[in-house]
């Protein structure tokens, strides 16, 4: 299977690993876009594609340029989207509904979606969807088995308008908690820093899946506090309440656990090590490259026949 795998040149989490496997497991042109050629995705492909060579045309594109040229785009045969945003479609933020719309005008594409639930909703609006998680470098982020001298701590950001339920629940549990917020240069500070942290607390309020940050926190050894998602999403990740992450609905319920697992220190450690085990087997980029690639080799939707051409056929009587 041949591939055309075109990604953003601009981009702000490192993905390199997962292009790398991507690349592993097929025929793979990987294309770096910049901003301009993803604002002007018909002029790109007339420049430097002939889209004949491939099997797969798959885009990790920013979506908000992806909407603004579904026409072009839905003449493109053998279109595959992979997308980590899509949670979006469904929580009251600038692109609720969306990407249904969106997906709709591309009834041929199937969209490859990190978020479990998502991704069964999507089937219900007949969109040829298919799971694969989020995940982690596994290049970049190991455990360093470092002192765990920050207890409690979230790493990472609170300024998008899809993130306030996040920030709300840290500015609460701050309140009540020695809870340490902060942000990292990506790569070794990050890794570094999520070596000395005991209980990550990931606050993923309202978005309805998992994101990228609880993957790293737990490949990285943190006893891993992460919002339930729900029973179907944490049934297809393998997370186990108290075995391998922490679970929690409210603050009330954090802080019992937090109570808890700091008087059982075994427990904690137990925890630990089993997200990480978790972590190291199943949501690797390594892993999930080969996932991307696997859902793609079924066969594609036909696309639709122009209602012009159906109609100038039955009415020539064929």
């Amino acid at each position: 299977m041949k591939v055309l795998f075109l990604v953003q040149k601009e981009q702000r989490a490192i993905l390199d690993r997962l292009y790398e496997s991507v690349q592993a497991h097929c025929e793979c042109d990987l294309r770096w876009l910049t901003r301009e050629d993803q604002a002007d995705l018909k002029g790109y492909f007339k420049r430097e594609v002939d889209f004949t060579r491939y099997d797969r045309i798959l885009f990790f594109l920013r979506f908000k340029q992806e909407m603004r040229q579904v026409g072009f785009i839905a003449s493109l045969p053998n279109l595959v989207i992979l997308e980590h945003d899509a949670y979006q479609n469904y929580i009251p933020c600038k692109y609720t509904g969306k990407f249904s719309r969106h997906y709709r005008q591309l009834p041929s594409a199937r969209v490859i979606s990190s978020g479990y639930m998502v991704v069964q909703r999507l089937l219900s609006e007949n969109v040829d969807a298919c799971f694969v998680p989020k995940g982690y470098d596994q290049v970049l982020l190991r455990n360093e088995h470092r002192e765990r001298d920050i207890e409690l701590a979230f790493v990472g950001s609170l300024r998008s308008v899809a993130y306030s339920g996040r920030r709300a629940m840290l500015e609460s549990l701050g309140a009540v908690e020695d809870l340490v917020i902060t942000r990292t240069k990506s790569g070794d500070e990050y890794r570094q820093t999520l070596s000395r942290i005991r209980f990550f607390v990931s606050a993923d309020v309202g978005m309805g899946e998992y994101m990228i940050k609880n993957f790293e926190a737990m490949a990285c050894g943190c006893v891993l506090f992460a919002f339930n998602q729900g029973e179907k999403e944490n049934q297809a990740l393998g997370f186990v309440d108290m075995h391998n992450i922490v679970l929690y609905s409210d603050l009330a319920e954090l802080r019992t656990k937090l109570k808890h697992l700091r008087e059982h220190e075994d427990l904690a450690s137990a925890i630990s090590r089993n997200g990480q085990q978790l972590a190291e087997q199943n949501f690797t980029f390594q892993v999930l490259g080969r996932s991307i690639v696997d859902v793609m080799r079924a066969p594609l939707r036909p696309k639709a026949t122009p209602s012009w051409w159906n109609q100038l056929r039955r009415a020539i009587g064929r």
